[in-house]
């Protein structure tokens, strides 16, 4: 539970403090007085009588009433102190920067569950233990550096770890990013990331919050808390960017179909993200470049024009953005012929934008208000501007800034000489700006931004799926494992799958008769073994009654082979569908083309059960081989809305019905008169 002591304490206590600044104690003090904490400081220490200036209490049973205590003493005196805080002293908040707890013994364990114990029964919070504390425009509780500057407008930063807190920040003051609140959470006792994204949401204030967040988690332990208050924060008008760690593929098995080759617990994270609307980030330099992303104006499209002086990085900045499927649309006509007359002979306007070395800085706010006024079909600008170390910059940022402040499109700066024109970049994000160096990092991340699906309904819909028929079914299945072909198909035509026409059956005249009904050319599979094709257990393209029986009697010769199933052979794209069920996350659905890019290329897009129509078609469209499914090189395209229909139901059906561990739809055939399942596996565990 956060409270107010936790926030905004009037009265601090650090049990450990002392006049050694390179121990956590003694820095804790020292970081407190140099941010100009204005409530009441206390510091226990028993071999001192001043510590850094203020008084030293020997025992923690001589100070005043206080509402922060910051402990930093050996692991095995914790309890005992903070039971005295809590029950004598009234101590409402403690953050535990001790480390030796459950994170190394189980003896250390112990000393954790009775740390939770007292400040549980007596209403406290808890931060920590094993954490680098919490520092806000309040007050600095941290024994770390560096300890940045605190602004009302900047970012929330929740960090699972300390130390890779503390990278994340030095990442961040090199680009400008300032902060409102930091928090690490240590061994997340009582108080974890999700808890603290809960409380920004629960108590979000938009006249005076941060609406940016960022956050470095390496085990999520609450899903549902995390996916609803996160997306409750990003509808508010807040935006988040997030780091999950430590991502390994728990519970895995030898995989038994492809969904369990290719679905971890990483999958679910990325699903519960794409839910949230939540930008997934895979470094530090990554998630601090999208918070500065976010720190400027709003991307309302996808069309960027690159103002520069130097051809190269521009060049890079615009294959980084195609890769990421941001436009920079060719700029030529009567308006780019206007423009070029206005720069200097050798300019480019063609985009980029290229004002060469010897451009003025009126020649880069020429450009800039062409961007902004008369090329219509731009939507943002990206300005590159270095040194070669001969000329100061700062008229030249000087414009840059005042076009910052006026322009209604979004202008991201790429000031890369920090070394040559270091000073003039200082000035200019003193100013209040952000700076991205590197513009491939920009450009990454910027489609990661622009590529992030708004947060996903919360409306429950059955979309015409029989619920309580499913239920029934399940209930009455025997036992566990993979279910039987008529299983299958029972449930997913109560889920309204389409499926292709079959027939299963040890008796090869009722095969023949099935086949001579749905004409040739049919399909004959194995029926028993989970891994058809490695047995040669799938016979493809059978065009006569002969080869239908010679490879009918060759199946039933098999190892483990119960029967043989027969289909028509469909002819059209092949797509993949699959589903499995992870520990607190639930089902993880995975869509994508069949065949080799699947099995191979692993092209697959993950969302997380129940599916809306809107979290679907972002799935769709996210996939690289989207466009063979949207119809390329004079090929038909695949029904899109029947695609969707059919993984929206699907989720559907998984929602209720969390015995479903694992399931495969491959291939789900896309034919000139729909989409059909032709073959599927459903595994299950009661």
């Amino acid at each position: 539970m956060i409270n107010q002591a936790l926030i905004n304490p009037r009265s601090i206590v650090v049990v450990g403090g002392s006049n050694h600044v390179h121990k956590p104690g003694g820095r804790t003090v020292r970081n407190l007085l140099d941010g100009k904490y204005k409530g009441e400081l206390y510091v226990v220490n028993a071999k001192e009588a001043e510590v850094q200036g203020l008084k030293s209490y020997h025992n923690v049973r001589d100070i005043p009433e206080t509402e922060l205590a910051i402990i930093s003493i050996p692991s095995k005196s914790c309890p005992e102190t903070i039971e005295v805080l809590a029950r004598e002293k009234n101590v409402k908040a403690f953050i535990v920067v001790s480390a030796g707890f459950g994170e190394e013994t189980k003896e250390g364990g112990v000393l954790e569950e009775q740390i939770l114990a007292t400040v549980n029964e007596t209403g406290a919070s808890l931060i920590g233990p094993n954490c680098i504390g919490v520092m806000n425009m309040h007050y600095h509780g941290v024994f770390t550096q560096p300890v940045p500057e605190f602004h009302a407008g900047g970012v929330d930063f929740i960090s699972s770890s300390g130390g890779t807190a503390l990278f994340i920040i030095e990442s961040a003051l090199t680009k400008g990013l300032r902060f409102s609140s930091i928090w690490t959470v240590g061994n997340s006792k009582q108080i974890g990331v999700e808890d603290v994204i809960e409380y920004m949401d629960r108590h979000f204030d938009p006249e005076t919050d941060s609406r940016v967040k960022m956050i470095y988690v390496e085990s999520i332990k609450d899903p549902d808390k995390l996916l609803y208050h996160a997306s409750s924060l990003i509808r508010k008008g807040c935006r988040i960017a997030a780091i999950k760690a430590g991502s390994t593929e728990s519970g895995k098995r030898a995989a038994s179909s492809h969904t369990g080759a290719i679905a971890s617990s990483d999958s679910a994270v990325e699903a519960l993200f794409r839910k949230a609307g939540i930008v997934r980030c895979f470094s530090r330099e990554e998630l601090t470049t999208v918070a500065c992303i976010f720190t400027l104006k709003e991307v309302k499209g996808k069309n960027c024009a690159i103002v520069t002086h130097a051809g190269g990085p521009a060049v890079m900045l615009a294959d980084a953005l195609s890769k990421g499927q941001v436009n920079v649309p060719n700029l030529e006509g009567p308006v780019a012929d206007e423009l070029k007359t206005k720069l200097y002979p050798g300019s480019a306007v063609g985009n980029p934008i290229d004002i060469i070395g010897t451009g003025t800085p009126e020649h880069l706010a020429t450009a800039i208000d062409y961007c902004e006024r008369r090329f219509d079909e731009v939507d943002l600008m990206m300005v590159i501007f270095g040194s070669p170390g001969l000329v100061k910059l700062y008229d030249t940022y000087e414009v840059l800034h005042k076009k910052m402040e006026e322009c209604k499109k979004p202008i991201f700066p790429i000031l890369p000489s920090i070394v040559t024109a270091g000073p003039e970049v200082k000035s200019f994000i003193k100013k209040g700006h952000v700076n991205f160096s590197d513009e491939v990092t920009l450009g990454a991340a910027l489609s990661r931004v622009l590529n992030t699906p708004k947060p996903a309904s919360t409306d429950i819909q059955l979309y015409g799926v029989d619920v309580p028929e499913i239920r029934r079914m399940i209930d009455n299945l025997p036992g566990d494992g993979y279910l039987a072909p008529d299983d299958v198909r029972k449930l997913l035509q109560i889920a309204r799958i389409p499926l292709v026409k079959e027939i299963t059956s040890t008796d090869k005249e009722e095969l023949v008769a099935f086949a001579n009904s749905v004409k040739y050319p049919v399909v004959a599979k194995v029926v028993g073994p989970v891994h058809k094709s490695d047995i040669g257990g799938v016979a493809l393209n059978i065009r006569s009654e002969e080869h239908l029986v010679f490879e009918y009697e060759r199946m039933m010769k098999l190892p483990d082979v119960t029967a043989v199933m027969v289909q028509p052979m469909l002819k059209g794209q092949e797509l993949f569908i699959g589903a499995k069920y992870e520990d607190r996350f639930g089902h993880v659905l995975l869509c994508g083309l069949g065949g080799i890019f699947v099995e191979v290329l692993k092209d697959v897009s993950y969302g997380l059960a129940p599916l809306s129509y809107d979290e679907t078609f972002s799935m769709i469209h996210s996939l690289r081989g989207y466009p063979i499914i949207k119809g390329t090189r004079g090929q038909k395209g695949v029904d899109e809305q029947e695609y969707a229909d059919i993984i929206v139901r699907l989720s559907t059906l998984l929602r209720f019905a969390a015995e479903i561990k694992e399931m495969d739809i491959n291939p789900l055939v896309a034919t000139d008169r729909g989409l059909f399942a032709v073959d599927a596996r459903i595994r299950i565990e009661k």
